[in-house]
């Protein structure tokens, strides 16, 4: 009997111990199944190849942790670079600026957009332009409540709070599940009289992000499906909305909204001031990013129409999440892909004729590194509530905002004259008529750009990008009243705007001219080969800001040694005549290829067509 008893312990302690052992297996499993906290312990153990180094970043990118994120996407950078996705840029950059490392952060994501960014600069152009100011105060003196999603409840509030200790752990992030909670606001912001919601609300699954009539018998709400269900490669439980009536001084008749699904997740319910209308968050199929911003119409019998997508001028094709709708129809919202500080930061959208304009990022008074959201505001008093991990967990914060006194404005988008596709990463320049800059910016995804500027003033606005003539636009401000000028910058290519311009199919922009000849073994500068030149120096006074690489080729004849001295000594006769003639050296560069790039490899055997073809200048724009 005892030796039984030995050998059942020694089978669960080999058990025990095979279960902990850590495998590539198990870790990408605890991964699949968003349960990073162990999916983090793990990988940690195992070696750290492209696959693992990926999982592990993400697993600690997902739950706020940037420092332990950064780290390891840095070696995964370092290591394997060139086969890394672009999410993994993306996730990358903002890892960076949630540790407060932007100049890093900015070099990674300009790789991602494919277009300069600069946040320094962008936080100083946001204090001259943001709307308003805030004060921001944290609503608990612990750090590690969870709490978000806070919502008006009558003269009391309610948030979503990870406070349940009861609670099972949520794998995700190893804390209890989230459940709903009441409270009271003291004047100085701080949250009070804490409780948990109704029972009939609160279950074994997440609850969050409730919103209520003004009547308060009417609420609307997140909750977790108590199941998991397979779609695609993954296995995941939706989040689905839900609507509840105040009966008989109870919460009652709970049912599930009829767009809420198994398939994808609906979430972040908030009333129109009119409530007639019902804004939610979703990954919905259709959707142009991982979630958007959407509205249904309710109606008066109770039923709700289809879901409407806000469109591009709010949605991206990263997160957009927490909508919130301000008495004067303002849209508040938190966003990942518009231009910001890093994670999610809140934005503003006003509205002209039912329309929302291009989003304002609320600025560094209130925006962070990390993820900033679930804005709420009671606008008549200035103040208001919402959510970040700036501090590595959720809390939730109260503010004053005050108006910012720099309000006249000048704002406005930049496209191609003839395509009209917005262009991002132009920079757009604003200057008072004694050519002083008064601001600077490179515009980003959107091509859009907001300054400050005064009541009568004359400006001078400008928008330069690589490979596009410069634009510039002359306007004056009024006093009237009117505080926004609105300049749309459209600029034109060079290879649109000259015909001897072209982009060839090496994806270079060449300048076309007739070949410059030079008599043998010589590099001086024929008077037919000056006649083509000065067409260069016009088109270059032209365009100021354009910069050219000359090449210099010859034939075959003579070594490559010599040829490839003659190409260079041609090359730099030619520049010498451009800088004569008035264009700048630091517009220029030459180069001599010699012998080995032929427009005809024809080798040794070259008839003198084929030589005097492959004999030749060229001219690339490289700005």
């Amino acid at each position: 009997m005892r030796n039984n008893f030995y050998i059942l312990f020694f089978l669960l302690v080999c058990q025990f111990i095979l279960a902990q052992k850590p495998s590539i297996k198990k870790a990408n499993e605890l991964f699949a199944n968003k349960a990073y906290v162990e999916a983090a312990k793990m990988y940690e153990q195992l070696k750290h190849d492209q696959k693992v180094l990926q999982n592990l970043a993400d697993s600690y990118y997902y739950n706020a942790q940037m420092k332990f994120a950064s780290t390891h996407y840095g070696t995964l950078f370092f290591t394997y670079k060139d086969s890394v996705k672009p999410e993994y840029y993306f996730r990358y950059a903002n890892a960076l600026k949630g540790i407060e490392d932007f100049e890093k952060g900015d070099i990674i994501m300009g790789e991602y957009l494919k277009y300069s960014v600069d946040t320094k600069k962008f936080r100083e152009h946001l204090n001259n332009i943001v709307p308003f100011n805030y004060t921001v105060r944290q609503m608990t003196r612990s750090n590690s409540t969870g709490d978000f999603g806070i919502s008006f409840f009558g003269e009391k509030v309610v948030f979503a709070s990870l406070r349940n200790t009861e609670s099972p752990l949520y794998k995700w992030n190893d804390r209890p599940y989230l459940d709903l909670y009441e409270a009271t606001v003291s004047k100085d912001g701080i949250l009070e009289n804490i409780k948990p919601f109704s029972e009939i609300i609160n279950t074994k699954t997440h609850e969050s992000s409730a919103t209520f009539s003004k009547d308060g018998k009417t609420m609307y709400f997140n909750r977790t499906n108590d199941v998991q269900v397979q779609v695609g490669e993954e296995k995941f439980a939706s989040v689905k909305l839900f609507k509840a009536v105040f009966e008989n001084n109870a919460w009652t008749n709970v049912t599930e909204l009829p767009f809420s699904s198994d398939q994808f997740s609906t979430q972040h319910p908030m009333l129109s001031p009119d409530e007639k209308k019902l804004y939610f968050s979703s990954d919905r199929p259709g959707s142009i990013g991982s979630f958007d911003i959407y509205f249904v119409d309710i109606f008066e019998d109770g039923g709700y129409g289809e879901p409407q997508n806000l469109g591009d001028n709010i949605n991206t094709i990263h997160r957009e999440q927490f909508p919130f709708i301000a008495e004067d129809e303002t849209l508040y919202f938190a966003s990942e892909g518009l231009q910001g500080l890093g994670g999610l930061d809140i934005f503003m959208a006003r509205t002209y004729d039912g329309v929302y304009g291009k989003p304002i990022n609320l600025g560094e008074t209130i925006n962070t590194g990390m993820d900033d959201f679930a804005y709420v505001l009671k606008a008549n008093e200035g103040i208001g509530y919402f959510a970040s991990n700036r501090k590595g967990t959720d809390n939730l914060y109260s503010f004053v905002r005050e108006e910012n006194e720099r309000r006249f404005i000048v704002e406005g988008d930049v496209r191609d004259i003839n395509t009209k596709e917005l262009l991002p990463g132009t920079t757009v320049t604003l200057y008072d008529m004694d050519d002083k800059l008064i601001g600077q910016l490179v515009v980003g995804e959107n091509a859009d750009y907001v300054f400050n500027s005064e009541p009568n003033t004359k400006y001078k606005i400008v928008a330069d990008r690589d490979f596009y003539a410069s634009k510039t636009e002359i306007f004056e401000t009024t006093d009237d009243g009117r505080v926004r000028f609105t300049i749309e910058l459209e600029i034109e290519s060079y290879d649109d705007a000259e015909d001897i311009i072209v982009t060839k199919e090496d994806g270079l922009v060449y300048i076309q001219l007739e070949n410059i000849y030079f008599d043998l073994d010589k590099w001086d500068i024929k008077p037919e080969a000056a006649n083509t030149l000065d067409v260069l120096v016009a088109i270059m006074k032209k365009y100021p800001r354009m910069e050219i690489e000359l090449g210099a080729h010859t034939d075959t004849r003579a070594s490559d040694a010599y040829n490839l001295r003659l190409s260079h000594n041609r090359a730099n006769s030619t520049l010498e005549y451009l800088l004569e003639n008035g264009i700048e050296r630091n517009r220029m560069r030459s180069k001599g290829f010699g012998e080995r790039v032929p427009l005809i490899n024809c080798g040794d055997n070259c008839s003198e067509v084929e030589h005097s073809i492959n004999r030749r200048v060229e001219f690339i724009v490289r700005k």
